[in-house]
């Protein structure tokens, strides 16, 4: 074997040991897919020593945990205060007695739960509820709630970890199917109603699992905070040395919507209105009250401009569809939101910090949207250099679509 070949293999060895040591923590809701660790993982990878690394759009927090994994500072936020929960609980610190308190209390809520002497919480006011779960999934769920309520303090250690697992258990006992880019839900000839022992277990092996990342701390520190990735001054502290993020794409998917099912069970949200406002504040967001607001939408007179911009949003709105207006409104606002991120960028980066956009393009009733040639002439108008674009991978079975490494210096 020469010497090209053992330091690849070195090197994929090094990164698998390291993603084995992270997936405990990557995989806590299911909501990170290892794909996504990997780009992360690979990206820093050419950057030793970039001591402070940001993520304006926190996600699932896999930026920020990576680099600190890597003993680095990662800095990450979010307009949605569930994403900035989870986030700050993956990043967190836990102790030996932390994961052993938390063992006791889940002893302590299994013996409840058995002796039924439990008062149930309310189901949240989720719309269409009995449509993600049977009755006998609710009546536990309902009694799991109340007994992490009781078992653990709140914000401590041991109730953030109970609740990861039972965010986990909400999906495992759920009708709804994750297995595409939008859930969908079981036929009814599809459901199957587990039995009580099987739901307790259920919860025990998710907890398990969160114990299990939860006992390899990372060396560095990883900061969330809720706020606004178009006001960047405002929200964190300091400069940067690498941005590695991955924005809302252009295609109308709505994170507020997938996420719900966490956040109402949580106390994050409690009415459909809530969630569209929520949605109108986010980058992409177009569910409930922000979908009729687009309708009326119009373009600030300073909003980005440009060609390959220009000639979709065109052909969008005059397309036989009658949705064509609407959708024009959102790719619009969508890259007006965008411009005011990367604007609010420089403040916050060291001369010569590097940036990386993970980004998909979109297709709207077969016009295709170059976002990442948008993304980089964006940031071409705003003064950064060495602007480049790297296509990654394909996303899905339509031969246009395809994820891109976006990436850019700025010179300071």
């Amino acid at each position: 074997m020469n010497t090209l070949a053992r330091t690849e293999l070195r090197q994929r060895s090094d990164y698998t040991h390291r993603f084995n040591e992270q997936a405990g923590r990557h995989g806590w809701l299911r909501l990170t897919p290892a794909y996504s660790v990997r780009v992360v993982d690979e990206l820093m990878d050419r950057y030793d020593g970039a001591a402070r690394v940001l993520d304006p759009f926190c996600g699932t927090a896999t930026t920020a945990l990576s680099a600190a994994y890597r003993g680095y500072e990662g800095v990450t936020t979010d307009i949605n205060p569930f994403l900035v929960w989870l986030g700050q609980a993956k990043t967190a610190q836990y102790s030996n007695a932390d994961i052993a308190s938390t063992q006791r209390a889940r002893e302590r809520l299994i013996c409840r739960l058995r002796q039924g002497n439990l008062e149930p919480v309310k189901a949240p006011p989720m719309h269409n509820i009995k449509r993600w779960w049977s009755k006998e999934a609710l009546k536990f769920l309902c009694v799991l709630r109340a007994g992490i309520e009781e078992e653990s303090e709140a914000k401590s250690p041991e109730r953030d970890l109970l609740l990861i697992a039972f965010c986990r258990t909400l999906i495992d006992l759920s009708n709804a199917a994750f297995n595409h880019q939008s859930m969908s839900f079981k036929e009814d000839g599809q459901l199957r109603l587990p039995i009580d022992a099987d739901m307790e277990h259920i919860f025990c092996e998710g907890l398990r699992f969160v114990l299990r990342g939860a006992e390899n701390n990372p060396g560095g520190s990883g900061k969330v905070v809720l706020g606004d990735a178009k006001n960047l001054p405002e929200v964190v502290d300091g400069q940067f040395d690498l941005v590695i993020t991955s924005p809302p794409y252009a295609n109308r998917m709505s994170y507020i919507r997938e996420l719900r099912p966490y956040m109402y069970w949580l106390g994050f949200l409690d009415n459909g209105r809530d969630a569209g406002e929520l949605d109108w504040c986010a980058i992409g967001g177009t569910w409930g009250v922000a979908t009729s607001r687009l309708s009326n939408w119009e373009s600030p007179q300073l909003s980005f401009n440009h060609p390959l911009l220009d000639a979709p949003l065109r052909e969008i709105t005059l397309g036989k569809n009658k949705n064509g207006k609407l959708l024009a409104n959102y790719i619009a606002k969508y890259f007006n939101d965008i411009s005011a991120h990367m604007k609010s960028l420089a403040p916050v980066l060291k001369s010569g910090s590097k940036l990386h956009y993970i980004v998909g393009n979109s297709v709207f009733y077969g016009i295709l949207l170059p976002v990442e040639k948008l993304y980089a002439a964006l940031l071409e108008s705003l003064g950064f250099e060495d602007v480049d674009c790297s296509a990654i991978r394909k996303r899905n079975s339509k031969k246009e679509l395809f994820e891109f490494d976006v990436s850019a210096s700025w010179p300071g």
